[in-house]
């Protein structure tokens, strides 16, 4: 990949003028404001050229892109996919790990019968991992005909869109990217266990019932989706205080996006997305730790949002 990272390299040259105007335009489309074009020759276009450089096969290759809330993973994908489409010619298909939550009735249930922040959707043990692997399959697997439904999920409404209103995609796609917070994490060991590490945990969860029971599940169902992973990468944020404010940045991005008076009471304010991180502060604090060690590429992103490569598949 060392190559790749190169700005002056041909290859990226030619990738960034065929797909600057298509980039600039999903910077709109998605209301983030303005991407230093800095973020798309060193970023998006190294990402871009490596992965189409990957050799051709008949299955399509699955990458996850892992980062703590609003570490701007699920963009990067984004513009990295538009990127494969309009400048190499390949056919992309993503999806979230937000998108196969558990229903609010599910996660009820578990709160009835596990712990009541069982009932609170993020944490590994509120994700219905098979709807994951049975979309993984679909796609891996469809012919040229074939129509495979992409779940989709509505944080504001905490409920799947209609399955009718789900996109369908058409064929094989050469690749499915894949975003995950937790994406490619391993459980925590019990050496490693720590004792309640912040209020939500002191005040809701003393014993470790809630945190111990999210545990388990990740050494689950959830391992065998993530060793299906082809490539790992890991977005690495400054610190634990750094997800906090950038998880707020991204509920006030939301509300830009909302239009529906209803909708936009759900929006959280600040102290309700700092309660909200704090069932995430467990696994996160482990994630940055553990994760640089075993992820294929890791990018690290700065107070400031400038990302850098820290390491790549050929370091």
């Amino acid at each position: 990949m060392k190559s790749f990272l190169d700005s002056n390299n041909s290859v990226n040259k030619k990738l960034f003028e065929d797909t600057k105007e298509d980039l600039k335009g999903l910077t709109q489309k998605l209301k983030i404001g303005s991407v230093a074009t800095k973020y798309l020759i060193k970023i998006v276009i190294p990402l871009t050229a490596f992965f189409g450089s990957l050799q051709k096969r008949e299955n399509p290759y699955f990458i996850c892109f892992s980062g703590g809330q609003g570490s701007g993973k699920t963009t990067l994908s984004e513009f990295v996919q538009l990127a494969l489409q309009k400048g190499l010619n390949k056919r992309t298909i993503g999806f979230s790990i937000d998108d196969i939550y558990k229903t609010r009735e599910e996660r009820e249930e578990l709160a009835d019968s596990i712990h009541p922040l069982c009932k609170v959707r993020g944490v590994p043990g509120t994700h219905d991992i098979q709807l994951g692997l049975d979309t993984l399959d679909a796609l891996s697997n469809a012919k040229s005909s074939s129509f495979t439904p992409i779940p989709s999920f509505s944080k504001p409404l905490d409920q799947h869109h209609p399955e009718d209103a789900w996109e369908l995609f058409e064929g094989r796609p050469d690749f499915i990217f894949f975003d995950a917070w937790c994406g490619g994490t391993k459980p925590v060991s019990k050496e490693n266990w720590k004792p309640p590490m912040n209020a939500l945990e002191k005040e809701e969860d003393p014993e470790g019932v809630w945190s111990k029971w999210s545990n388990e599940e990740l050494a689950g169902d959830y391992q065998i989706l993530f060793n299906r992973f082809d490539l790992l990468l890991m977005i690495k944020v400054p610190s634990m205080e750094h997800v906090f404010e950038s998880r707020w940045l991204q509920e006030q991005t939301l509300a830009k996006s909302i239009s529906d008076p209803e909708l936009k009471k759900k929006i959280m304010t600040k102290e309700e997305v700092w309660k909200f991180v704090m069932h995430y502060e467990r696994l996160t604090r482990y994630i940055l730790e553990e994760m640089p060690s075993f992820a294929d590429i890791v990018l690290e992103r700065d107070e400031d949002f400038n990302f850098s490569f820290v390491k790549t598949p050929y370091a």
